[in-house]
């Protein structure tokens, strides 16, 4: 029996080698997700004819509804176009409508049409043809034995284009499926286990139509809600209850929902707390700073930071005592305490957050491993410090130390 879902196919040899990221695949099954319909597999092929041939019967044989992006291009090493004839027992014709849309499409643009472009406008003589509004290779839909092909340009926008114009609402009546309610809780200041141990008693209890899924990354664990059911009413009555029984027992770890930004939540609590803040950073090289700056508006409350990486710099700039960098190592509380209390008064601030660390891969002792970052926030009212050890991977440490600190700072103005 075939399942209910869509099947999306992404076809050329750039996707395989690494050249060029599958982000089409991973953007429509996000949009075909927000309404409904359920992706069953995101597969990539080469430009090979007997790939493509395989992979269509196989879907065929799977899915209800097909999308497949990539190898409708003139050129020589684009194969789709050729092999959809062979698997749909047709043969390519010229199409009037297509060939005078493609010269108006190149006229407009002040080019010429050349016997390449002609090409675009040859489609299989048993398929609908769908325009294609912001490009030159046509939208090709097929049935066969129940199950809809549907044929688009790997270009991202004019596949994009193509989805909301045509291809979802046709999907949408086609692949009916249960209404389902999803929302993401976004968390911060426990890593998955532990989170997942704090919340047990409430995941054991999660009715059958409900599913959670723990999405971790460094600082955060997403965790995704979904509930189906005959009617969204219904399931998005039900999934807000388990959000607000969720909120009750974990509320100083949650700090959004869905595409929250930590740094626009913590931005939004500086303003409605009318208060300042500065960043003194070592191992995270400013990446605080750019956080919070990345948010419109920042310039009310961000007054600063000063990337301290040389020891000169935290002694000279932050006013961090050099024999204390040379008694406790510049990774330290001591160190990093100083770091928040100078950068504060430098920039005259009401908090301010502070990073010194060993990012690695080089640097790291037995008593210090790669990894060791102290975080120390300084307020009128509150000095905080604390050392953590996020591993042995450099990226991975300063994302989740800026993480981290944006934490601290969100906790602090709680």
């Amino acid at each position: 029996m075939k399942q209910k879902g869509v099947d999306i196919i992404s076809i050329g040899d750039e996707l395989l080698i690494g050249q060029v990221q599958n982000t089409n695949a991973s953007w429509m099954a996000n949009e075909l997700s927000a309404v409904s319909i359920p992706v069953n597999r995101i597969i990539v092929i080469a430009d090979d004819r007997e790939e493509i041939l395989n992979t269509l019967a196989n879907s065929n044989k799977s899915s209800k509804l097909v999308l497949v992006t990539g190898g409708l291009g003139p050129t020589k090493d684009d194969l789709t176009k050729a092999t959809i004839c062979d698997y749909f027992d047709s043969k390519l014709v010229l199409n009037k409508a297509v060939e005078e849309y493609v010269k108006a499409f190149f006229a407009k643009r002040g080019r010429s049409f050349t016997e390449s472009n002609r090409l675009q406008a040859m489609v299989p003589d048993n398929c609908e043809v769908i325009k294609n509004k912001q490009g030159t290779a046509p939208i090709m839909h097929f049935e066969k034995q129940g199950t809809h092909f549907v044929f688009m340009p790997g270009v991202p926008f004019e596949m994009k284009f193509a989805m909301k114009d045509w291809v979802l609402p046709f999907a949408s009546n086609y692949c009916k499926v249960k209404a389902k309610a999803k929302k993401t809780v976004l968390t911060s200041g426990m890593g998955e286990s532990f989170l997942a141990e704090r919340i047990g008693d409430w995941e054991n209890n999660l009715p059958a139509n409900t599913a959670l899924a723990y999405l971790p990354s460094p600082g955060r664990v997403r965790l995704r809600i979904t509930v189906v059911d005959d009617f969204m009413e219904q399931a998005q009555i039900q999934l807000q209850k388990h959000i607000d029984d969720l909120k009750q027992i974990i509320p100083e770890l949650i700090y959004g929902y869905d595409d929250d930004l930590l740094e626009a939540v913590v931005g939004k609590m500086l303003v409605d707390k009318s208060k300042t803040i500065a960043t003194a950073e070592s191992c995270t090289g400013g990446m605080i700073a750019e956080k919070i700056t990345s948010i419109p508006g920042s310039s009310h409350y961000f007054k600063g930071s000063v990337v301290a990486y040389a020891n000169e710099i935290k002694a000279n700039t932050l006013a961090v005592d050099s024999r204390v960098i040379e008694e406790k190592g510049a990774v330290s509380k001591e160190v990093a305490v100083a770091m928040a209390k100078g950068v504060r008064k430098l920039m005259n601030t009401d908090i301010a957050v502070a990073t010194t660390g060993i990012a690695g891969p080089d640097g790291g002792t037995d008593e210090k491993p790669v990894g060791t970052v102290w975080i120390a926030l300084a307020s009128e009212d509150e000095v905080f410090a604390k050392k953590y050890n996020f591993g042995d991977q450099r990226e991975r440490n300063i994302l989740w130390a800026v993480q981290t600190a944006l934490n601290r700072v969100r906790k602090h103005l709680l």
